[in-house]
Order: C-alpha cells, then structure tokens, then sequence
C-alpha cells in the first residue's frame, strides 16, 4: 500500500515559512477559505482562530503547502518555542549543479541562511537554513 507523507515543521510565523517553502518548491499554499468560513459561520471555532491573507481566510497556526502532482504535503504549525538544535533530518531539494551558487545568493536575499558548502568527488551540495533556522541541502 503506497501512502501519502506530509512533513510537519514547527514554526514561528508558519504562514511566512510556507510561503518561503512554497516559492522554493514550485508548491501552492492549501486554500481552506470555504471551510474555515463555515466553520465560523457555525460557531465551530472563532475570529481568534483564523487570520486572513489576501482576502482568503487561514488557521492561525497551522497551513499547509503541497505540489500540484506527487510530492509530500508540507504542514507548518505554530509552537511558542524557537528552534535550538540541529535537525535529525532535512530536506534535500535538487537544483541544476550550475546554477547551485545562484541559488544560494537567491536564497539568502530571501531569508535562508548558509551555512557551508560539501562535496565528494563530482558532487557538490549547500547545506542552508530556511528563515527559521531549519536545514535543508541544495544539491
């Protein structure tokens, strides 16, 4: 049985880490709208509960971006606690290996952080932090 994988990441302001992902990965911010007006059209839950943005309205502490085709669903949730050690694991997202120094300027002027380049034999990679200070490889 094949299943489908979301990648949760614990975040300070999830709305802006999601949309920084979602500019990285080509994916689409989940437009729940609909919903969530129901929701408070039916007292479910309240004005304290969403925020919204663009004119379209969110949860507050939580959003998820995904691909149009495969992929995994990547979910942002809001926590009260900065982050304070290494991940245990990371995101490896491609990149084309002559454009690799182009996309790490272009990420940096968008927030990411590097941290240092590896490389084995043929291979060269960027270790970088998102905003928020989660690691991620462009290799």
């Amino acid at each position: 049985m094949v299943r489908g994988l979301q990648i949760t990441f614990d975040a300070a302001d999830p709305h802006r880490l999601a949309a920084w992902w979602s500019d990285l990965l080509g994916y689409e911010i989940e437009d729940g709208h609909d919903m969530i007006a129901g929701l408070l059209a039916d007292g479910v839950i309240a004005d304290a509960d969403v925020v919204e943005i663009d004119g379209r309205l969110f949860f507050r502490e939580a959003v998820a971006t995904a691909p149009a085709g495969a992929g995994p669903r990547l979910l942002f949730q809001l926590v009260p606690e900065p982050k304070t050690a290494k991940n245990r694991v990371h995101l490896d997202v491609p990149v084309d290996p002559d454009q690799l120094d182009v996309e790490v300027a272009r990420l940096q002027a968008t927030g990411a952080e590097l941290v240092n380049f590896g490389q084995h034999p043929g291979h060269r990679w960027a270790v970088m932090r998102d905003p928020e200070g989660n690691e991620f490889c462009l290799h």
